[in-house]
Formats: structure tokens, sequence, C-alpha cells
């Protein structure tokens, strides 16, 4: 296995955990994921293994425990999903695919540049900030702060403010041993393209070396092409792609 692929499904794992909110199931080897919050790795299935059970009984009891919490079915398709073919299967049922994202990852957290200092903010505060500037209800900001308080590897949330206290960017960090997965990096509008988020990238990544992590991972919408160059400028390569499936006309925007 390629140091890139064996990295990948680190990162992977990794993400998982750094996603789990408090309300899972599983169901024949797929983990369900029941939060109410806006982030859909948090509420969706993540087929881990392949099972015993036809899939037409493992989705409908996957249906069943969705509409239960109130929630649009939604699976996660990625590389490693089970069964393997999967993704095929589900297109041939008729559910459509959206909402494609890039997991990148660096090797490496040597060599990093000279970064700003940022400043420690705690959950409950940091997914009021994000929420507040991403318009989301208050219900999902609850439920973001959640996710966070319960999560079995801790968030960090971090603000790169200005000598006035103004903010420039934000963002968080998920250390698990020696791998740091970066989270919700966000800049307020008026403040980008100003390399707000690469400073906080970088501090990000210098912080998460201080607490033991040798490699990182992120994951950005595969659209996002701004995005996507200033993750390869700091030193992150593509490791695979995922996106998520639904046959609910409401999922792609719940």
């Amino acid at each position: 296995m390629s140091q890139l692929s064996a990295l990948a499904r680190r990162a992977e794992a990794a993400g998982l955990n750094a996603s789990a909110p408090p309300q899972e199931a599983e169901i024949d080897g797929w983990l369900l994921r029941l939060s109410p919050g806006k982030a859909k790795r948090s509420r969706c299935v993540n087929a881990l293994a392949e099972g015993r059970l036809p899939l037409s009984q493992v989705l409908d009891r996957c249906e069943q425990v969705f509409a239960k919490s109130g929630l649009p079915l939604i699976i996660r398709i990625t590389p490693f999903s089970q069964p393997a073919d999967l993704d095929q299967r589900l297109q041939a049922l008729g559910w459509f695919e959206f909402d494609a994202a890039d997991v990148m990852v660096r090797p490496s957290l040597d060599g990093l540049p000279a970064a700003p200092a940022l400043r420690p903010v705690d959950g409950p505060r940091y997914a009021a900030i994000v929420g507040q500037l991403r318009g989301s209800s208050q219900a999902a900001i609850d439920a973001h702060a959640e996710r966070m308080a319960h999560a079995p590897r801790p968030y960090q949330g971090y603000v790169l403010e200005d000598a006035r206290g103004d903010l420039l960017a934000l963002g968080q960090i998920v250390v698990e041993d020696d791998i740091v997965g970066l989270f919700d990096i966000f800049t307020p509008p008026a403040q980008r393209g100003q390399g707000h988020a690469q400073a906080l990238c970088s501090a990000l990544l210098r912080e998460a070396r201080s607490q033991g992590a040798h490699q990182a991972y992120l994951q950005v919408g595969t659209d996002n092409a701004v995005a996507r160059r200033l993750y390869a400028r700091l030193g992150f390569a593509f490791a695979y792609r995922y996106h998520y499936r639904s046959k609910d006309p409401t999922a792609a925007d719940a």
C-alpha cells in the first residue's frame, strides 16, 4: 500500500471519529449518524461493512430510523464503502448524487511557515460564531456545539483577529494520535482574498504539531476551486473523493 493510500485510510478513520455526534445507531455493519445539525457528515449513513442482510432490507431499516429522527436518509459514499458496488446499486435504484467533497492530506508537518498567534475559543462560542456567519438556525448551532462537546476526540476552536479584535478567520483542529484534521475553516466575506485563511491554517497546523501531530487531513467541496488551491499551497494533496446519495428530493438542501 502506498504512503498516500495508507494516509487516506487514516484520514477516513480519523474523520469519522472527529465527526461523531452523540446520536448514533448501527444496522448490519452500517454506522448511522443522526445529529440534527447542518453538517451532512454527522447526519448520514457510513457503510462500513458489507453485512449479511439484503440491501433492500438494510435500506428499509435505515429509512425507518432516519424518519423517526425527522431526517432524510442520506448515504455517504467513499472508496471504502461496503459493499464495493454500493454506489452503482443505489444509482440503479434512482438515488441521486450530490455534495461531492475531496479529502486532502499532508504527509508531514515539517517545514511549516511562520504564522500569527491565534486565540482559543470554547465549543459553544465557536459554534455560535460560525453559525451566525453562515446563517445557521439556532437548532443547527446547538447541534454543532453538542457534537463538539461529545466527540470522542476533542475539538479545539481558534480565531485569528486583527489588533482591534476584529475577526479575520476561524477554524478548528481535531488531533488523534499523530494526525490532525482541520475543520470549519471560515473567513468572513469582508475579509476574504487577503491571505487570512492561509495564515490561519498555518497557525492551526503549527499548533497541532506542538501537540504531537505529524500528518494532516481536511475535507473541501469538490466545486470549491479557491479553497482547493489554498490547501495545495499549504502542502495538501488530493487523497480521495466522496459524495452523498439519497432518494429524498429535500436531502441536498436539508
